[in-house]
């Protein structure tokens, strides 16, 4: 989690770990390489401390949750959209402070982009980043599993491209062995994000196989690659992942009629993109209400499975390099926070993905890429409302970069965060956003009661009122879809569709600022999904896509 944003036109906000927050005026050196944020809106009041205990107490009480439904999401797109953040946030002029940097990198840089520099940071050509690629400059690494002889020989095999690759060697910790040789070390603290990335590291390799064949070379095929890469990217985050978390309606209006808030053309003073910090602290965290607290993984963390039970959230942290330990004995969020313990040092073999458990293939008309009904099935998200698992209230020190400090326990609850960082920046509240997007308000009733989700019994009438009158960002974002379909609304859902819609036009790859381009490697030239893509990926194999097999009947 970031200690200190700049924010265009306010100067570098900084927290400290007593939950403080300062504003300084940024260095000149600092201003040209600092990832840029916004503000949308105008700075709203903070909510003290009592509060946000209640508030977060209420939002990851240990209560049932309901899936999401009408229709169901694949669990695959909670994590879809954590790499997406990843992606928009990532800083590739970070390590590269003491270097000769031009303007034109230094803008695109620091910018948001849906560009996958979280996968391809600054390409094979750059001396830090040529680390993540194969020798011949073209293809990435990709990493092998350990064997383990649990549950059986089927898993005591190491599996060659279906982990991470991952720095290794001998110096260092054992967490410094496994770190994962990728742009963005994020994209490895929970497993399934890391094997999300993993599928676009294949994604990329099976397009330059396809190019290969048309005689392309070296850069040239490098380039080609990555561009068709990241244009398929944007088309499926545009037709199958946004209008799954938004109203589709509103989908419809930003990419057919453009924006109409967020650096409007012609009226913003931005030439190349800003965040905005609503969207980053509030409406673009919907996800962690998205959470399962267990997930049917493979054949062997299941229900019914060899261990009786599926994958369990905390678990899905310990078999990463970043959050775990890749240690089956870890038991508690402490054991993961030594970084010293653990003898494996990449992802065990009976821990790789079942893709069909993640996503919908009968989307694609592969009804022979369903995972198998018995006992378990598939995934699906929760409904994005104002509950979040109670898993969540125990994050592990490494999901925010806590690991060797000291802090209190309520700073492992993952509500109370959200809350405290977007009190600390004085985030603009609901109901300034929405009278700044001209839309009625929730009401008190739909704040307070919502339909099913946090029950506010333990705040009292005093806090009630003021939660009320200033509801926090992204406990509105979530009542507002908590009380429609499920969906982000008029509020959460157009700060998302805006933020997209002007991350695709800032990229130097884009299919916004290229409108007639269309995608080639789907069913036909309008539809590219995430399924599609896996089976691009994974040669629509479904000894790949689910490499362990099914269970013996």
């Amino acid at each position: 989690m970031r200690d200190s944003f700049f924010v265009v036109g306010e100067g570098v906000l900084e927290f400290d770990g007593k939950g403080e927050a300062t504003t300084r005026q940024p260095s000149t050196a600092e201003e040209l390489r600092r990832f840029r944020f916004s503000r949308l809106g105008p700075k709203g009041p903070r909510t003290d401390e009592e509060t946000r205990v209640a508030l977060a107490t209420a939002i990851t009480a240990n209560v049932p949750q309901p899936d999401s439904a009408d229709p169901a999401v694949p669990a695959g797109f909670t994590y879809l959209g954590q790499f997406v953040d990843h992606d928009l946030t990532m800083d590739r002029t970070e390590s590269q402070l003491g270097q000769d940097v031009n303007l034109d990198e230094l803008m695109q840089g620091r910018s948001p982009a849906l560009d996958l520099d979280s996968v391809y940071g600054r390409g094979p050509r750059d001396k830090d980043d040529q680390v993540f690629y194969a020798q011949d400059g073209v293809k990435f690494k990709v990493g092998t599993t350990t064997p383990v002889p649990f549950p059986d020989e089927g898993t005591n095999v190491p599996f060659e491209g279906f982990d991470l690759p991952r720095r290794g060697g001998t110096g260092g910790t054992a967490a410094d062995r496994r770190l994962p040789l990728i742009p963005d070390a994020r994209n490895d603290e929970n497993l399934v994000v890391a094997q999300t990335h993993l599928a676009f590291l294949r994604f990329h390799n099976r397009v330059v196989d396809e190019l290969a064949l048309t005689g392309l070379t070296g850069e040239r095929l490098f380039r080609a690659a990555k561009e068709l890469v990241v244009r398929h990217y944007q088309w499926m985050l545009k037709t199958d992942h946004l209008p799954r978390i938004v109203d589709p309606a509103i989908v419809e209006d930003v990419f057919t009629n453009g924006r109409r808030f967020f650096e409007v053309p012609g009226r913003s003073r931005h030439d190349s993109p800003t965040m905005p910090i609503e969207f980053s602290v509030a409406s673009y965290r919907f996800g962690h209400s998205q959470v399962r607290g267990a997930y049917q993984w493979n054949r062997v963390f299941r229900s019914g499975g060899p261990v009786g039970a599926p994958a369990s959230l905390f678990q899905l942290f310990t078999f990463t390099g970043v959050s775990g330990n890749f240690d089956p004995s870890s038991a508690l969020p402490a054991d993961l926070d030594d970084v010293t313990r653990g003898d494996f040092f990449t992802l065990p073999s009976n821990w790789i993905a079942d893709f069909r458990r993640l996503y919908d293939f009968t989307e694609a008309d592969r009804d022979d890429l369903v995972a198998p009904a018995e006992f378990d099935g598939g995934n699906v998200t929760k409904r994005i409302d104002t509950l979040l698992v109670d898993p969540l209230t125990q994050l592990p020190a490494g999901t925010f970069g806590g690991r060797g400090t000291q802090f209190r326990e309520i700073e492992r609850n993952l509500a109370f965060r959200n809350l405290t960082r977007a009190s600390m920046m004085e985030l603009a509240t609901g109901q300034q956003i929405a009278e700044l997007f001209e839309v009625e308000p929730l009401t008190a009733e739909q704040i307070l009661t919502g339909n099913g989700g946090a029950v506010l019994d333990g705040l009292s009438d005093e806090q009630k009122a003021r939660l009320v009158e200033a509801t926090p960002l992204w406990f509105y974002v979530l009542r507002e879809a908590e009380v429609g379909d499920g969906r982000m609304g008029p509020v959460g859902g157009r700060i998302t569709a805006e933020v997209f819609h002007r991350a695709m036009e800032g990229s130097r790859i884009s299919i916004v600022r290229s409108p007639y381009w269309r995608p080639t490697l789907g069913p036909d030239s309008s539809t590219f999904r995430m399924v599609d893509l896996l089976l691009f990926a994974f040669e629509g194999k479904a000894d790949l896509l689910n490499p362990l097999g099914d269970p013996v009947s």
